[in-house]
C-alpha cells in the first residue's frame, strides 16, 4: 500500500488513479502524516461493500434470533420513541 500526501495526490492524480485501476494498487491519502482518505480500485469497493452487507445480514439473523428467545426484551418502535421524546 502506498501512502502519498495530498499534494502528491493532487499532483500525480491522473497516474494514481491509473495504477489503482490498472495495478490494484491501493493508495493512503495523508494530511500532516496521518491518514484521511484511501482510494481503491472499483473491484476491491465492490468487495468491501459485499463483505459489509454480509456482515449487516449476520447482524439481522442474530438479532432476529435474540427476538425469538426473547421477545419481551425488546422495545416498539412506540416505546422507543416516547423515551426519546421524554429524555428529550
Amino acid at each position: 500500500m502506498t501512502t502519498l500526501s495530498i499534494a502528491e495526490a493532487r499532483n500525480n492524480l491522473a497516474e494514481t488513479i491509473n495504477r489503482v485501476s490498472y495495478g490494484g494498487e491501493r493508495v493512503v491519502f495523508a494530511r500532516r502524516g496521518k491518514p484521511v482518505a484511501a482510494l481503491v480500485s472499483a473491484d476491491d469497493l465492490a468487495l468491501l461493500q459485499r463483505m459489509e452487507d454480509a456482515e449487516d445480514i449476520r447482524a439481522a439473523r442474530k438479532t432476529l434470533r435474540e427476538y425469538d428467545r426473547n421477545p419481551a426484551a425488546f422495545k416498539t418502535l412506540d416505546e422507543y420513541l416516547g423515551e426519546r421524546k421524554a429524555k428529550a
